[in-house]
């Protein structure tokens, strides 16, 4: 049976009643199928000994707008079904008193000169706040395993270089994309498209497709950059192009020569109507 607590209190209670290994899954909540994948994913590292732990929990400190933070979907009756469905063991849905008592942190992690970039440089200040919540939550769930997603490319980077650079005495877990049939990325956002919005959104998945063809057949860094520019040029004004980076993941820099060797991310944003979406590629040079 998966229980839902509110407060510190009620998560310490739960937790020290749980087994080891412990498994984290943090999410803002409106969970679809990608975050499905991640608890089922976790339920499957930490077994059936171990415990699952699922946060919900809406951070302001990672909107650069009021709007868009006040229209992003609270769905907690229904992430309660999906998480122990998935097989959650604890859902902790804190309020905002809970996770920042005093209001607003004074004290904030820095994502440093990895964060500026890309999502960094259209969200000023969005990776501090990411990092700050993400911080305070593996303190409180104090997990052996952390599950993120890969779409979140850059976010999944900057939490591994936190853990990292600060000890944090957790292994940080990349899960893959999950997409629809058709390629798209799934999203919280994916709901706020419409039919015709989301045939244009296509288009990023599309791109980087045809930069991991390119890959596949023998490409360079700047053969794979052509053919996702290539689809993306296509599409026109359907879509608002933010960036489209080949990018390091070790420090999330633009890989500058054809002779990389290695991981990299194909990374894409772009507006489709009002709605911003992101995805990528894992390739290997």
């Amino acid at each position: 049976m998966t229980v839902l607590v509110h407060t510190k209190a009620e998560l310490e209670a739960a937790a020290a009643a749980s087994g080891r290994p412990r498994a984290v899954v943090m999410t803002m909540g409106a969970l679809h199928e990608g975050h499905a994948t991640l608890i089922r994913t976790a339920r499957q590292q930490a077994g059936a000994e171990g415990t699952v732990v699922v946060t919900v929990f809406v951070n302001p400190l990672q909107f650069d707008q009021r709007d868009d933070l006040d229209r992003y979907p609270r769905t907690l009756e229904a992430d309660l079904v999906l998480a122990a469905d998935s097989g959650a063991d604890v859902v902790f849905a804190p309020s905002l008193d809970e996770v920042y008592p005093g209001g607003e942190p004074q004290v904030r992690l820095s994502a440093g000169p990895m964060g500026t970039g890309y999502e960094g440089a259209s969200r000023p200040g969005h990776f501090d706040g990411m990092l700050t919540v993400v911080a305070k939550l593996l303190h409180l769930t104090s997990p052996d395993l952390a599950f993120f997603g890969e779409k979140d490319g850059q976010q999944l980077a900057l939490i591994r270089r936190m853990v990292a650079d600060l000890n944090f005495p957790v292994e940080i877990v990349g899960v893959p994309t999950v997409r629809e049939p058709d390629g798209l990325a799934l999203s919280s956002r994916n709901r706020f498209l419409s039919a015709a919005e989301r045939e244009r959104a296509l288009t990023l998945s599309r791109a980087l497709f045809a930069a991991r063809d390119a890959r596949e057949a023998g490409g360079d860094p700047s053969a794979v950059r052509k053919a996702a520019s290539t689809v993306l040029e296509e599409a026109g004004s359907t879509i608002a192009l933010d960036y489209l980076g080949l990018i390091d993941p070790a420090d999330f820099t633009e890989i500058d020569r054809d002779d990389f060797t290695g991981e990299a991310v194909l990374a894409v944003a772009a507006k489709v109507g009002a709605t911003r979406l992101i995805d990528n590629v894992r390739l290997r040079f």
